[in-house]
């Protein structure tokens, strides 16, 4: 298939040749739920830490009597019942939220969603991405010229001074394609990347 190529003010130039299992690809809404899912999940670390009754601090001594106060029996103030008592069940900094994918099947899903993007027309093709000097208001300017205000850029090789002038914005994100995730194609409006990373992208995708 083909991919249009678009100039700094958003016209098409050029056209390039394109995979079609990567771009041409039919959507598949369950497997893109599955590949996002598990790379989110894969992202995730075991940080959260609760304490069990024994770990809590409190006093061994019984709060009152067995019988006669009216009251239901207790033991201990660390009781999962009781306000400031250990959980039940607590979460653990060992915890493991890792899913596994096959590798055929992240393929497939990353095909899925660049083929949606560019029947959405979300995903726009650039012969380069390049700013001469580490300057946000430059860079803002290159996307006002494109008609993008907010967006992720792939690039094949991150330069410097693209990454310095893009990394204050809070709607952009500039990557190299080998950084390519399915969360990150999905959550920005727009998809914009270089002729080269297209390559790139063929060659690590299909």
């Amino acid at each position: 298939m083909e991919l249009k190529i678009v100039n700094a003010q958003g016209q098409a130039v050029e056209s390039i040749e394109a995979s079609d299992a990567l771009f041409g690809r039919d959507y598949n809404e369950a497997l893109v739920h599955q590949v996002v899912t598990t790379f989110l999940a894969n992202a995730r670390s075991g940080n959260r830490a609760q304490k069990t009754r024994a770990e809590v601090n409190h006093s061994t001594k019984k709060p009152w009597r067995q019988k006669g106060t009216g009251r239901a029996r207790s033991g201990m103030t660390s009781s999962p019942l009781w306000r400031g008592g250990g959980r039940t069940f607590p979460n653990s900094p060992e915890e493991n939220f890792t899913q596994k994918i096959n590798r055929k099947m992240y393929r497939a899903g990353m095909a899925a969603i660049l083929s949606q993007l560019v029947r959405d027309e979300r995903l726009i093709v650039v012969d380069a991405i390049t700013v001469d000097s580490p300057k946000t208001k430059e860079f803002v300017s290159k996307l006002k010229g494109m008609g993008v205000e907010q967006g992720l850029f792939i690039t094949k090789e991150l330069d410097e001074n693209l990454y310095l002038s893009s990394r204050n914005l809070p709607n952009v994100l500039v990557i190299e394609a080998a950084q390519a995730d399915p969360y990150s194609l999905l959550r920005f409006k727009k998809v914009v990347i270089t002729r080269d990373a297209v390559k790139q992208l063929e060659e690590q995708w299909v």
